[in-house]
C-alpha cells in the first residue's frame, strides 16, 4: 500500500511541506513531521490517530520535517528515528558550528557576516528542540517494518531515502523544478569541510534505482519521473556553473556572493548562496566526476551540449579520457 501524504503549511519560502504515515507490519509509522507550529499540530491530531502511531521516522533534520518529533515523541510514545549524520549534529552543535563558522571565514566572509551567522544558527527557528531519546535510522530501524534505507546526501549531507516495496519517500533529495544546492558543511567524521558534489555524484546513480518506484516527495504532490528530475537539477547546475566559471578563481567566494546577489541580506540565505557556489566550483574542477555518474545510468548524451558550454571544453565519454 502506498503511504498517505499528509500536506501542511509552513511559513518558510519553500510553502508546503508533505509527511507521509502507512501501516507496516500493523504498526502506525509517519515519515517526517512538518514544521513546529500550531497548524501542523492540528492537521496530524485531525488526520491520524496519534494514540496507535508507534515509529516516526526522519528523512533529514531541516526544521519543515522534524519539527514535531520532540511533540510527538511526548504526546504518543512513539519512537523517533533520526539520520545519523544528523544525530552527530545534534550531539556536537557547538563544535559543528565552530567549524562551520571558521569554514565560512576562510571563503572571505568577514566578523560582521560570522557573528549574524553564528546567532542566526544558534537559535530555536533553525534548529527547533529534538527529541529525547532518538534512535538511529541506519543503524536501529526494526527490520520487520520492511523498509530499506538508501543514504541520499544531496540537499544535506544527512539526506536519507526510505523505499518500501514499490514505492520510496524521498525528502528533499528529489524535487519537481526547484534546484538546490547541496549545502556547505563540515564532516563531522573527518573534521574537514564535507564532500557534497562528490556525494551528489553518487547520489545521483542511487536515484536512478527508483525508476521503477512511486517516489513521495517532502515539497510539490508527485514526481513524474525520476530520470526528468536528474534532468532538471543538473541542468540548473550546468546553467549556474556557467555563470560562476566566468568570474576568477581566486576571487572568495563571499566577495561573489555580494556581486551577484547584492539583493540578500538575510545571514542564512546569504549562506546558501555560498554553499551553491562552493558546489559550482568544485564540479569545474572536476565535471569528469559528474559526467561519470550520468553516463552510468545513461543521461549524459542529452546533457553533454550544456556541459560544454559549462566547462568550456568538449568532453567525450568519460571512460575514454
Amino acid at each position: 500500500m502506498i503511504p498517505t501524504q499528509h500536506s501542511i503549511n509552513t511559513p518558510y519560502p519553500v510553502g508546503e511541506v508533505h509527511c507521509y504515515s502507512t501501516e507496516l507490519g500493523g504498526e502506525l509509522t509517519l515519515f517526517d513531521t512538518g514544521p513546529p507550529t500550531e497548524a501542523a499540530k492540528n492537521h496530524l491530531r485531525q488526520h491520524l490517530d496519534l494514540p496507535r502511531l508507534q515509529h516516526i521516522i526522519i528523512t533529514h533534520c531541516h526544521i519543515d520535517h522534524y519539527g514535531l518529533a520532540a511533540w510527538l515523541e511526548r504526546e504518543t510514545g512513539a519512537t523517533v528515528y533520526l539520520p545519523y549524520r544528523d544525530s552527530l549534529k545534534i550531539a556536537r552543535h557547538t563544535e559543528r558550528l565552530d567549524r562551520l563558522v571558521a569554514l565560512l571565514g576562510e571563503i572571505g566572509f568577514d566578523d560582521d557576516y560570522l557573528n549574524l551567522f553564528r546567532a542566526d544558527m544558534d537559535n530555536d527557528t533553525v534548529f527547533p528542540e529534538f527529541p529525547k531519546r532518538f534512535k538511529i535510522v541506519e543503524k536501529e530501524l526494526p527490520a520487520e517494518l520492511g523498509i530499506a534505507v538508501l543514504p541520499c546526501p544531496g540537499h544535506s549531507q544527512s539526506d536519507l531515502v526510505l523505499t518500501g516495496p514499490d514505492w520510496a519517500v524521498t525528502g528533499d533529495v528529489m524535487l519537481r523544478g526547484i534546484f538546490q544546492s547541496p549545502l556547505l558543511d563540515v564532516d563531522l567524521l573527518t573534521g574537514r569541510r564535507f564532500g557534497n558534489y562528490a556525494a551528489y555524484c553518487e547520489t545521483i546513480v542511487k536515484l536512478a534505482t527508483l525508476r521503477d518506484r512511486q517516489v513521495l516527495p517532502g515539497h510539490r504532490h508527485h514526481i513524474e519521473s525520476v530520470d526528468n528530475n536528474i534532468r532538471f537539477y543538473v541542468g540548473k547546475l550546468l546553467e549556474r556553473a556557467a555563470r560562476i566559471s566566468r568570474s576568477p578563481l581566486e576571487l572568495p567566494v563571499a566577495t561573489l556572493v555580494r556581486q551577484l546577489f547584492p539583493e540578500i541580506e538575510h545571514p542564512f540565505l546569504i549562506y546558501l548562496k555560498a554553499s551553491e557556489i562552493c558546489f559550482m566550483r568544485d564540479f569545474l574542477a572536476n565535471p569528469q566526476r559528474l559526467q561519470q555518474s550520468l553516463e552510468q545510468i545513461g543521461l549524459y548524451p542529452e546533457l553533454a551540449e550544456l556541459f560544454q558550454r559549462a566547462t568550456g571544453a568538449n568532453h567525450g565519454s568519460s571512460h575514454r579520457q
